[in-house]
């Protein structure tokens, strides 16, 4: 290279190196105009500690596209005798193994030098994937062999992206662990991330790798604590993955495997998965091939459109749907008992009288809302959707309870004359909002009184997510209980235990809110699709008591379940009464308390509240990022900079200001005259700072009060 253009990225790239990790100054690590036999050299070698050559790096000027150069980059990695090759010009990073690639392959940045060293040493005992057998212990059913020798048959092929459609029950997480001993085991894999949305989710995958995976040491990732590096597989959340990925190389982890995480993962939250250049494989319950143009949900025509995206796939590299895992005996069948309040099954929406609601109790903004909406009137007509949202019915929730306990007693006849019973056992109820889940907890314990060892007992509990997204405090330890105790039989869940949670004991799903996913619908369906012989489960009942089912078309010529009697047995109409209580208060927030304490080190340990904050900030953050399609990588590098500063002081930053460029880590890079530089100009910096402001702080304020977040809908 020569010319001040070609000096201008050569500084470039020797800044991503050192993001990387890589030390420029010690002679050996990174040799610069390296002399080859021909009498060429190459611009850069990257080496190993002992300064033997891993990798050659050819640099180009900004105004050339790197890809030009990848044989030239080849020809100088055939003469050093090396497999990797890097291309750069200093706007973006591409990377071709010789061996195994056609193309360079666009990348995130360098990779570290341990990450090559480790890509090195698991070359040297690669063995061909084909001929290592599957562990017929981990799994034992014909489909999962089928699903795991039809991925590695896509990774022997060359195919990074993987994607794989099983339904609930039928063994995602043991088919996961077979294909990830196989490749760990032909030297194709040396170090996995399994991403999952919740911690609960994080601990049963650990537990199932634990008993699968004997050899290769798994970790859950918490925030705060940083990487394992002695661990081969990491097992995270997205909400913590979000908040740590970046201080990691793109060569950190071999394989990563998306489990049901959140639709967003796939959208605008994807740069944590992009990150990695590793081979990518997402497991799903939900269709991947429904129609995405029309969609009674549009979230669910973006969640598969995004996921096949990012796949780039027509279709799901393996499919095992539901019909068929209950055709062959592997997923109880199902019945669905349908019975709708009068309320409820308002076609045309339910009356509301002005006088039926409290206008005393309403706040200044609530009733300026619903003036508005009976603009004169002295009646207005409600979307049954708005019922536990705008407005409570307490008598619709006392009826679908006492139907409920009705039916398991007297049993039901369907359309065959046939008289069945739903079986007495553990059940889900899914509610609206965290109050209908507490009232409906406290009618089923009340209904269910009789049957209760002691006053004391719960026979009902409810769990629900919190304002910021995650579990309610004690949400473990009721979820826990339900699983592993005889008390609480019915738990009644907001967006805690629709996807995800494996309870095989599970009876009963009552379905007490109305969702238009069809994507969350069969979600909370696989919830009791599990079989438990030990219990003599063989099928299970859904209780729809909001149409649900009817809505999405399932019924029982989809799965050969048993028949299904509608009732119209409403129970006893009541006025809608909507409370509105005003309580005002004032005392010391507890949350806004921290404690401070030092490690050994002198450095501030910070509390769990700062973790948690940091990574909810880091959660918008990354959504931001996301969008700043048109970035730069040396505007990349200082954004990712910002990401960091906000997340490091997530207790004490309600705003980024341009006065932060002056302090650290951007002092020591120019401060906020070389940030105008970066981001071109005054304006267009100011224009960024504004937006990330908008997003990280204002939005984010917005979907926290209005309970919103990546690890559930609604």
């Amino acid at each position: 290279m020569s010319g001040t253009t070609e000096a201008f990225a050569r500084v470039k790239i020797d800044a991503l190196l050192k993001d990387a990790g890589w030390d420029l100054t010690d002679g050996s690590s990174v040799l610069f105009e390296h002399a080859l036999p021909d009498g060429t050299q190459a611009d850069y070698v990257l080496c190993d500690r002992q300064g033997r050559p891993m990798a050659a790096l050819e640099a180009k000027r900004a105004s050339v596209d790197p890809i030009a150069a990848q044989d030239q980059g080849r020809r100088y990695a055939e003469q050093l005798g090396v497999p990797f090759v890097f291309l750069s010009n200093g706007e973006e990073v591409r990377f071709l193994d010789r061996q195994a690639d056609a193309h360079a392959r666009r990348i995130a940045g360098f990779y570290a030098q341990d990450d090559l060293e480790r890509r090195i040493a698991a070359r040297r005992v690669r063995r061909d994937l084909s001929k290592v057998a599957i562990d017929r212990k981990v799994v034992d059913r014909d489909y999962q062999i089928e699903c795991v020798e039809a991925l590695c048959a896509e990774v022997s092929s060359g195919r990074r992206k993987l994607l794989v459609e099983m339904a609930t029950g039928t063994g995602k997480t043991r088919m996961a662990a077979a294909f990830i001993k196989r490749l760990f085991e032909a030297g194709i894999v040396t170090r996995v991330l399994f991403l999952v949305d919740r911690i609960a989710l994080a601990r049963q995958a650990e537990d199932a790798f634990t008993d699968h995976l004997r050899d290769y040491p798994c970790h859950v990732l918490r925030p705060g604590r940083g990487f394992d590096r002695a661990k081969r597989v990491t097992i995270a959340t997205l909400q913590t993955m979000v908040a740590e990925y970046r201080g990691l190389s793109p060569g950190y982890f071999d394989l990563v495997v998306t489990d049901e995480c959140h639709r967003s993962i796939y959208g605008k939250w994807s740069g944590a998965l992009r990150h990695f250049d590793g081979i990518q494989l997402g497991l799903t319950a939900t269709p991947c091939t429904a129609d995405a143009d029309a969609p009674p949900d549009p979230e669910d025509g973006k969640f598969v459109r995004d996921t096949l995206r990012f796949f780039e796939l027509a279709e799901p590299t393996y499919r095992y749907t539901l019909p068929q895992a209950i055709e062959e005996g592997h997923l109880a069948p199902y019945r669905i008992y349908k019975a709708m309040t009068v309320k409820t099954a308002a076609e045309g929406g339910f009356e509301v009288r002005r006088g039926d609601l409290d206008w005393s109790a309403m706040d200044n903004r609530t009733r300026d809302e619903f003036e508005a909406l009976f603009a004169g009137s002295e009646t207005i007509a409600m979307d049954p959707n708005a019922l536990e949202r705008k407005f409570t019915v307490p008598e619709r929730n006392r009826a679908l309870v006492r139907e409920f306990r009705d039916v398991l007693e007297k049993g039901f006849t369907g359309g065959d004359g046939v008289r069945r019973w739903p079986a007495w056992g553990k059940t889900i109820v899914f509610a609206v909002t965290k109050r209908h889940a507490e009232t409906l907890a406290e009618m089923f314990d009340e209904r269910f009184a009789d049957r209760k060892p002691h006053p004391s007992t719960r026979y009902a509990d409810f769990v629900v997510s919190d304002l910021g997204g995650g579990p309610a405090p004690d949400a473990s330890a009721v979820i826990k209980r339900f699983k592993d105790e005889d008390f609480p039989k019915i738990l009644v869940s907001v967006n805690m235990l629709d996807t995800g949670f494996d309870c095989p004991e599970v009876v009963n799903l009552v379905m007490a809110r109305f969702t238009r996913s069809a994507i969350l619908y069969r979600q909370m369906r696989g919830r009791g699709t599990r079989k438990a012989p030990h219990i003599r489960k063989h099928d299970f009942t859904i209780f729809d008591f909001a149409g649900v089912a009817d809505f999405h078309g399932d019924d029982e010529s989809e799965i050969k379940g048993g028949p299904v009697r509608e009732v119209d047995r409403p129970g006893r109409p009541s006025d809608p009464r909507m409370l509105l209580t005003l309580d005002v208060d004032d005392h010391i927030d507890p949350a806004s308390r921290e404690w401070l304490t030092l490690d050994e080190n002198g450095r501030i340990a910070r509390a769990a509240e700062h973790e948690a904050r940091a990574c909810e900030v880091g959660v918008r953050f990354e959504a931001w990022r996301g969008e700043q399609e048109d970035f730069n990588a040396e505007q990349a590098r200082w954004a990712g900079l910002i990401g960091s500063r906000v997340k490091a002081d997530a207790m004490g930053m309600d705003a980024f200001g341009e006065w932060n460029f002056d302090e650290h880590p951007f002092a020591a890079l120019g401060g906020y005259d070389q940030a105008r530089r970066v981001f071109g100009g005054g304006q267009s910096l100011d224009r960024l700072i504004a937006g990330f402001n908008a997003a990280v702080f204002g939005q984010g304020q917005a979907a926290r009060n209005a309970g919103s977040g990546p690890a559930g809908e609604g």
